[in-house]
């Protein structure tokens, strides 16, 4: 098994890396939260010259053909960075409903919009009663001539008070909690009937609130089978853990070698207290949950487009329990070897581990994980669960 980058995908992690080292320092990323958007819109712009938007895309559609390692490389590069920009949500969540689902007219009209830094857009999939399950769906969608019309609401989207289109799923046929019957579909932001209630997420992010109330769509904007979306939704929910695994390992790594290098320069009596022993224990404790998590992160990426389904489910379950447990393990010590400054708003270590934190909870924490590597079967689940 080769595990070395291509020269393409080499050029790709110096690339974005040099970026973020150039323009997006701590002290850069408070100045762009200050925006009217949240977050830059000129390296929002900086991300499409560099063709990072249209990345994952097909060059038939419109973006470079890129595949899993290439998104690791970016979304590890970002969660170093911490960055504020809506990527996860446009490029690698509504963009991987748009790569399996959408048909040719939809990839025609979105991708080189997206490609190009013109379009934003977001996922609403999770309501209010769903918790992790991405099949208990109320929103409902009737068909109304040759087109549909949708209630509901939806909560935690992503960016999805900037986002210029959102993909909502909705049930046409079925009981609140079955996995047949939902569908996918474009929603512009302006729709008559669609409300968004913007609020910021704990760790600088921004999220919405969707309700919706009788909101017409036309059957050009049905993405894929109505009553059969959720095998996309499930196969893109895998990818994004894939990438999340991938960003967490970018925060875990920045959150490591600050807190080395504050031990180095950190005196307390009268010394380093980094030549004190248990701190160098400690520290290399953390550098063992990111190799750890690195490694993890690789798997996840690896096995992210496995056709066997259980295979995959088993293969992203394990590797999310593994960042979830990380996350706290190696955030608590960061914090706590910081000391008092490591709970202040002015210093990057606690935005960090605020961000690993979030990650943790999105398409499921690590118990959820756990269990679901305990109902897919396989003696890791079962040991975690136990333990």
């Amino acid at each position: 098994m080769d595990l070395d980058l291509s020269e393409e995908q080499r050029l790709l992690k110096d690339g974005v890396e040099r970026l973020m080292r150039e323009h997006y320092g701590f002290e850069d990323r408070r100045k762009y939260r200050a925006e009217k958007s949240g977050f830059s819109e000129a390296m929002w712009a900086r991300y499409a010259e560099l063709g990072l938007l249209g990345l994952p895309f097909s060059e038939a559609d419109g973006g470079l053909g890129a595949g899993a390692v290439e998104t690791m490389i970016v979304m590890e590069a970002f969660g170093k960075a911490l960055i504020l920009e809506p990527y996860f949500a446009t490029v690698v969540l509504a963009g991987g409903i748009l790569r399996h689902g959408a048909n040719e007219a939809q990839k025609t009209n979105l991708v080189p919009a997206i490609a190009e830094g013109r379009m934003k857009l977001a996922f609403a999939y999770a309501e209010p009663q769903s918790r992790y399950d991405l099949f208990d769906v109320e929103t409902r969608a009737k068909r109304d001539g040759e087109g549909w019309v949708l209630n509901g609401i939806k909560g935690l989207v992503l960016h999805g008070d900037v986002a210029d289109k959102i993909i909502v799923s909705a049930r046409t046929a079925g009981g609140a909690r079955e996995k047949d019957g939902i569908g996918l579909f474009l929603v512009d932001v302006q729709a008559p009937g669609l409300t968004r209630r913007a609020y910021p997420t704990q760790d600088g992010l921004s999220a919405a609130e969707i309700p919706l109330q009788n909101v017409r769509i036309a059957a050009a904007d049905v993405i894929g089978d109505p009553a059969g979306a959720y095998p996309i939704i499930s196969r893109v929910a895998d990818e994004a853990v894939a990438a999340l695994c991938a960003e967490a390992v970018g925060c875990f790594a920045e959150m490591h070698a600050t807190t080395v290098n504050y031990l180095k320069t950190r005196k307390q009596f009268g010394t380093t207290i980094g030549s004190f022993q248990v701190l160098q224990h400690r520290a290399v404790d953390m550098f063992v949950e990111l190799e750890q998590s690195r490694s993890m992160a690789l798997y996840a990426t690896m096995m992210a487009g496995e056709r066997d389904v259980t295979e995959r489910e088993r293969a992203i379950s394990a590797a999310k329990a593994q960042i979830g447990q990380s996350s706290k393990a190696l955030g608590r010590q960061a914090i706590q070897l910081h000391g008092g400054i490591g709970m202040t708003m002015e210093y990057s270590i606690g935005h960090y581990f605020k961000h690993v934190t979030m990650i943790d909870t999105l398409f499921g924490d690590t118990d959820h994980h756990l269990q679901r590597l305990a109902s897919l079967g396989g003696l890791f689940g079962e040991q975690a669960i136990q333990q």
